[in-house]
């Protein structure tokens, strides 16, 4: 290892220690804030004061990160936003750290690239290391996008695969003589030892009819939250049930059994899906282990005794 090479650890070595002492003292503070936040957090009270001064000291750091990757306007009525209400982000503070973490992760993920090639790579072609930053920060600008999209995707799973239960169960409420408003009340309470994200989704369409909003808005508005085609079409018969004067009850017997259904067949699909998913695990991990295995010592046989009469020959 020439000087060169000693001298390029060290000042990254450096460089590393000190931009994470300096986040450290960012977030958490000096020595002496500490023992102060220690005579002072005596309270549960205190203990929310501290974590929102966190939450206030991150979000501060994320804000002008944030604005480098903010879109120029509009962006707030676009179908970005949606795409948080549909993941369950609600909080005012998620589309800063979105727009932070992209701008974050552009510089991040090809100065890790950068920092491979340099340690480890003895033999760098220029066009190659331009082409691997370019690949790389696209991958870190786009990889909030990714995450987000997982997120969305898992809740509106979990939305369908709950909410035949929940129509169940206001069936039953209606049945019983309670009004549409108190049976979603009733369910959103019931519901939440299965699915905390559809309770809330009721809850939030409880608090709308409580606000003075309309019924029809209130259940657009859970649709829209949630971006499940099922719940959509479930709203929709719920508007025209309450706009005709038809059997609510029936209505959502009839939906119910759909949703069970389609969850019957999503889930048929997805066991269907299996042997073709295990098949390339299969072919390219154990096939060959059990090649190895079995036909090993026959070749090893063959080889010490069938070459040497070959040979002879």
């Amino acid at each position: 290892m020439n000087i060169y090479a000693m001298s390029f650890y060290f000042l990254f070595f450096l460089a590393v220690t000190a931009s994470m002492w300096l986040l450290l003292q960012f977030v958490v503070g000096t020595p002496v804030e500490q023992r102060l936040k220690r005579l002072s957090d005596e309270s549960a009270s205190d203990e929310l004061a501290s974590e929102g001064q966190w939450h206030e000291r991150v979000l501060a750091m994320a804000g002008p990160l944030g604005k480098l990757s903010l879109p120029k306007g509009g962006w707030e009525r676009s179908h970005l936003r949606t795409r948080f209400m549909n993941a369950g982000l609600r909080n005012a503070s998620a589309p800063a750290l979105y727009f932070a973490a992209k701008t974050v992760l552009t510089f991040l993920v090809p100065a890790l690239f950068l920092s491979y090639v340099g340690l480890w790579s003895e033999r760098t072609n220029s066009m190659m290391v331009i082409l691997g930053i370019t690949f790389s920060a696209a991958f870190g600008y786009y990889l909030p996008t990714i995450v987000l999209a997982h997120l969305v995707k898992l809740r509106q799973r979990e939305l369908f695969e709950n909410f035949p239960d929940a129509l169940d169960l206001m069936i039953v409420c209606i049945e019983a003589g309670l009004s549409l408003d108190a049976v979603i009340a009733r369910a959103g309470e019931e519901v939440r030892i299965n699915s905390a994200a559809l309770a809330d989704e009721l809850h939030l369409v409880t608090l709308e009819l409580r606000a003075g909003a309309s019924r029809e808005q209130a259940l657009r508005n859970l649709a829209l939250r949630s971006g499940v085609e099922e719940i959509d079409a479930l709203v929709a018969m719920l508007i025209q049930a309450d706009r005709f004067g038809t059997s609510i009850a029936d209505s959502l017997r009839v939906q119910s059994d759909s949703l069970r259904s389609k969850r019957r067949i999503r889930a048929e699909e997805m066991a269907a899906k299996i042997p073709t998913k295990m098949l390339f695990p299969l072919i390219f991990c154990i096939f060959p282990a059990l090649l190895v295995v079995l036909m090993g010592p026959a070749v090893l046989s063959i080889h010490r005794i069938l070459l040497p009469m070959f040979r002879q020959f």
